[in-house]
């Protein structure tokens, strides 16, 4: 799974198809709180999971 801002979700996009060559699974996350995972990318606040 590939955690991304809105700017990365399409370079997530063609890494899980190129690693896994099935079409990805693309979750919204929810902020919750004071809580937030950092963009894999560039260190923002990731706002999808990319996965398989």
């Amino acid at each position: 799974m590939i955690y991304c801002c809105k700017e990365h979700v399409e370079l997530a996009l063609d890494i899980i198809v190129d690693e896994y060559e099935t079409a990805p699974v693309l979750e919204e996350l929810k902020t919750e709180g004071d809580l937030s995972t950092p963009c894999e990318y560039c260190e923002k606040t990731a706002a999808y999971i990319v996965g398989n």
